[in-house]
């Protein structure tokens, strides 16, 4: 009896039972007018610019001067806003010299999706969006780069960049990078895989008006560093006074956290001297590539010409077997009979001359830079 008193005072003790809370319908709140042109959701606003961060400019140096010849590559990592795309950080991707080009992809593949993975873990920028590349003088005009930039312009958010980082000027103390995308007119014909001079075809050069110029397309670009990394080069351009000892006398002048550098006295005739060799060596490419366009052509000519020979024998055979009563012979499929093949591409030709061009313009700015260099020199020197 004891016992059930004893329970049935621990029970009323214990709360009533309350009922379930019912769940409330979610409610969305629309985005405010003043973020509306901001928030851009549908990917509506088109890019303008491209602000890099200061910490992927250190990054992107320090990965192509360690990296063997001309292999850096990576992806970029960033939002855009406003039209405005904020690339806030990079990371490099593995280069694998050798034949076994599936197994290389998917390594790159491999450690690509861990690094975003792994970025994801921490709540830092995981988004890709373009990639990075370093190359010598401007030869960025290459198959490779095409056809990465479409896959990314084809699957990414506002299609993405290429970022271009130029390592020869970057070795005479001017840190070069460009940000380029594919033009739609050049995307449109990559994606029917047809670059021919044919006028009958409507994705041909003639009517898309393609040529090594209107390939990519600049995006303006700026460099953004913090406040921080700006107070701190801030200090290293400052000039000190240096700290004296009692004994030493006092002077007047001050030292520099940053040693003094000769590196603008530098005419930079090397840089010219390798420059006219790649424009000679891409001169020969392009006369080479163009003999075997040639070559193709009278092949497709050859074969055309032995078709409508056919076609033409065949038919004066027909009118004759009419004339004499009889039944002409069927049409055959000359396609079946004479192999044509289809007219070459002229994308190669056209990365060639895009390499021509990039070739004189560096040319051009390391030539101008040089002789202002040499008549300074020879003004100082007359005065």
């Amino acid at each position: 009896m004891a016992a059930t008193s004893m329970a049935a005072a621990l029970a009323a003790s214990l709360p009533a039972p309350s009922a379930a809370p019912a769940v409330a319908a979610p409610t969305y709140e629309a985005i405010p007018a003043s973020m509306s042109k901001v928030i851009d959701i549908e990917a509506d606003i088109p890019l303008t610019c491209v602000q890099l961060d200061g910490m992927v400019v250190t990054k992107i140096v320090k990965h192509a001067r360690e990296a063997p010849s001309t292999t850096a590559h990576g992806l970029l990592l960033g939002l855009d806003l406003d039209g405005t795309l904020e690339i806030s950080n990079s990371f490099p991707l593995p280069h694998h010299s050798g034949d076994e080009a599936d197994k290389n992809t998917k390594s790159i593949a491999r450690h690509q999706a861990s690094m975003l993975r792994s970025l994801k873990e921490v709540q830092a920028d995981d988004s890709v969006v373009g990639f990075y590349q370093a190359t010598t003088l401007g030869a960025f005009f290459n198959q490779a780069l095409v056809d990465t930039q479409a896959i990314h312009q084809e699957k990414l958010r506002h299609g993405g960049i290429v970022l271009v980082h130029d390592l020869s000027q970057t070795a005479r103390g001017n840190a070069s990078f460009r940000a380029y995308r594919l033009t739609a007119a050049f995307l449109d014909a990559y994606k029917k895989s047809n670059f021919s001079t044919t006028r009958r075809i409507a994705s041909s050069l003639i009517n898309h008006r393609l040529t090594f110029s209107s390939i990519l397309e600049e995006v303006p670009l700026k460099i953004r560093t913090n406040p921080l990394l700006s107070a701190f080069l801030g200090t290293l351009t400052e000039s000190k006074r240096p700290t004296l000892s009692p004994d030493s006398t006092a002077t007047t002048a001050t030292v520099s956290a940053l040693g003094p550098s000769f590196s603008v006295l530098d005419l930079g005739t090397a840089g010219v001297t390798r420059n006219l060799e790649q424009i000679v060596e891409a001169v020969d490419n392009y006369r080479t590539e163009e003999g075997n366009f040639s070559y193709l052509c009278r092949q497709i000519a050859r074969e055309r010409g032995k078709a409508e020979n056919y076609i033409a024998k065949r038919k004066e055979e027909n009118q004759g077997r009419v004339a004499q009563g009889l039944a002409p012979l069927p049409e055959e499929d000359v396609t079946r009979l004479f192999k044509i093949p289809p007219e070459p591409s002229r994308l190669e030709s056209l990365l060639l001359l895009g390499q021509i061009d990039a070739y004189g313009k560096s040319l051009a700015r390391t030539a101008s830079t040089g002789l202002v260099k040499m008549y300074a020199t020879k003004a100082s020197s007359v005065v």
